[in-house]
């Protein structure tokens, strides 16, 4: 796949969550309105927040698909990481902040009776946030981005909070008031679970954390399949984006001229970059296979 494609294929799928959550934002705050249900209305501010969080996403995706220049030398994908990390804090303030209600709603038995309206408009809403999350899910990981990943998981958040707010609604309309309040606590903890996992890997990617350790085992697959490479010396990962950046050490035969070690490096760049399709780059160091050598280092 193209790097245009990719970009394009996450924006489009980012873009329409955008554009549903902004409706499903109106169905449920009118749903709460006009159902007397404190939980939808909570429901829809929580999709407010939903609606800035993706439209920030949006705006990292467009500068995440910029290319390399003079300032940003390994390109711009970092701004996804950083979406993923803003997306994060948002799940995390949602999952807080519905918490505290329920607590207070709770203690001073602000029970209301909703509408059948309320109900449809949670049931609804379960429906088309875990179809979103699935299909955004599916895409975010075979492209590998992180900033679409942070969306998926926020359509999820939002599905199991819904069902929350079904089951609460349910048992109000039945007679049981103080059912609202306690699942929509319930709810809290998982998205907070939910937030806490995106911040951590958007932390991660951010502090240049190593790629997986089966992609790692890949690369290092690959690059000792090459002819003349004796092994690979060592092997640093970080992701950039959608793309992961690869730093290897080569252990080669030292007579080789420079030319021939060369062609050797540009051999194991082109088979790793056929083979895996979300590597950005690779930065290839040689070594003479039978001395010992010293790495500097000062990190």
């Amino acid at each position: 796949m193209q790097r245009e494609e990719r970009f394009d294929n996450a924006e489009r799928i980012i873009t329409i969550g955008f554009w549903i959550n902004a409706v499903l934002m109106v169905l449920k705050l009118a749903a709460g309105y006009w159902g007397h249900s404190d939980a939808v209305f909570a429901d829809g501010i929580e999709s407010g927040c939903d609606f800035i969080a993706i439209f920030t996403t949006l705006f990292a995706l467009r500068v995440g698909r910029r290319c390399f220049d003079e300032r940003h030398p390994y390109g711009h994908g970092k701004a996804e990481s950083l979406a993923a990390a803003v997306v994060a804090l948002l799940i995390l303030g949602t999952g807080i902040w519905i918490f505290v209600e329920s607590i207070q709603t709770i203690v001073h038995h602000r029970y209301k009776s909703p509408g059948l309206i309320a109900i449809a408009a949670a049931a609804i809403t379960i429906v088309i946030k875990e179809a979103l999350y699935r299909w955004s899910m599916k895409t975010g990981a075979s492209l590998g981005s992180p900033a679409l990943m942070a969306v998926a998981k926020d359509h999820r958040k939002d599905a199991v909070t819904s069902i929350s707010t079904l089951v609460g609604v349910l048992g109000a309309w039945l007679g049981y008031g103080i059912m609202d309040p306690l699942a929509a606590a319930l709810t809290s903890f998982f998205i907070l679970h939910i937030g806490w996992e995106t911040v951590s890997g958007a932390a991660h990617d951010l502090m240049d954390g190593a790629a997986p350790e089966e992609f790692n085992r890949t690369v290092t697959k690959l690059a000792e399949s090459v002819a003349c490479v004796e092994h690979v010396h060592e092997l640093r990962t970080r992701r950039s984006g959608q793309y992961y950046i690869v730093d290897l050490k080569l252990d080669m035969d030292p007579v080789m001229t420079v030319k021939e070690s060369h062609d050797v490096a540009t051999a194991v760049k082109r088979l790793i970059f056929d083979r895996m399709n979300n590597v950005g780059d690779v930065m290839i160091h040689i070594n003479p296979h039978d001395e010992a050598h010293e790495d500097l280092i000062r990190l």
